[in-house]
């Protein structure tokens, strides 16, 4: 069988690409904006129709959460408009269309974990943004899976544990909002995760949405004080609120998902936050990502 994974060079496309490796089971095809624009919706139909995926891992999208309430229109587009595209594209060949989501779609004022089943209430353009797409996905996949996640990192890329090991190696205090509660998510787990349940949705029709991120609670304070312990940096990490952290848009404040679904659903057992932070953090110094 054949997947195809958009956003290649993002965290997830390079953690699958590490899986593509030694996997036997599977022909992989990564794109990014250089092979595959995923908001031309000619060039999309025109490649599924040629390589005819069974299925299509979407891991593109825009991320810079503040540059969105600038960048209204690209954002929309991306995290949108070119979801509709793949899922229509996806219809034409009968793949199956797994997308990446996020805790975001959720105004965070909640104070227990949200399923699959709670309201979300975005509020930002970038929560907006991601939330048309899971709309794109149930209004025009027929074989659709939407994965919420939340907080990712790894060892590749740009994220909050690569910002953290930077400026704790350069300062001696770090101010980190201790207010905003979600869970660190290792993008590697998560993309192992799909791949163990592929062969289970292999006959899968219509769409459903899950939730994953790794195990555990955890404020940003916790997240960065656990990368200087577990780093060994010097730099202090200091707790301040949100209100005193200069921020374009709002983060939700409470954004842990429920995991009971895709647990129950697939038998699947996920890492505790910290201990896959450990493990992202011996591959950063190992020189592997």
């Amino acid at each position: 069988m054949k997947i195809l994974v958009t956003g290649s060079k993002g965290q997830m496309g390079q953690e699958f690409q590490i899986i593509a490796r030694g996997d036997p089971d599977y022909r992989y095809l990564f794109t990014d904006i250089e092979e595959l624009d995923i908001t031309d919706s000619i060039a999309v139909s025109k490649l599924i129709r040629t390589e005819k995926p069974e299925i299509i891992i979407n891991c593109a999208g825009y991320t810079a959460v503040d540059n969105a309430e600038q960048e209204t229109e690209k954002a929309m587009i991306i995290n949108g408009a070119a979801v509709e595209i793949l899922s229509k594209a996806a219809n034409e060949n009968e793949s199956l269309l797994i997308h990446i989501s996020t805790d975001y779609v959720f105004d965070g004022t909640s104070c227990t974990p949200y399923n699959e089943d709670a309201l979300p209430n975005p509020v930002s353009v970038y929560a907006k943004s991601k939330f048309e797409g899971e709309q794109a996905v149930s209004c025009y996949a027929n074989r659709g899976i939407i994965i919420r996640t939340s907080w990712l990192y790894s060892s590749h890329g740009h994220n909050f544990l690569k910002t953290i090991l930077k400026y704790g190696r350069e300062r001696e205090s770090l101010n980190v909002v201790f207010d905003q509660i979600g869970t660190p998510t290792y993008a590697k787990d998560l993309c192992r995760t799909i791949r163990e349940i592929l062969p289970m949705l292999s006959t899968h029709w219509g769409v459903e949405l899950f939730h994953y991120t790794n195990e555990g609670v955890a404020s940003w304070y916790d997240f960065a004080k656990a990368i200087a312990d577990l780093a060994g940096l010097n730099c202090r990490i200091l707790p301040i609120e949100s209100k005193d952290y200069l921020q374009l848009t709002s983060r939700p404040f409470y954004s842990v998902l429920n995991k009971t679904k895709i647990k129950s659903r697939f038998g699947i057992t996920i890492p505790y936050w910290r201990d896959s932070l450990l493990d992202c953090i011996v591959e950063l110094e190992a020189g592997k990502g």
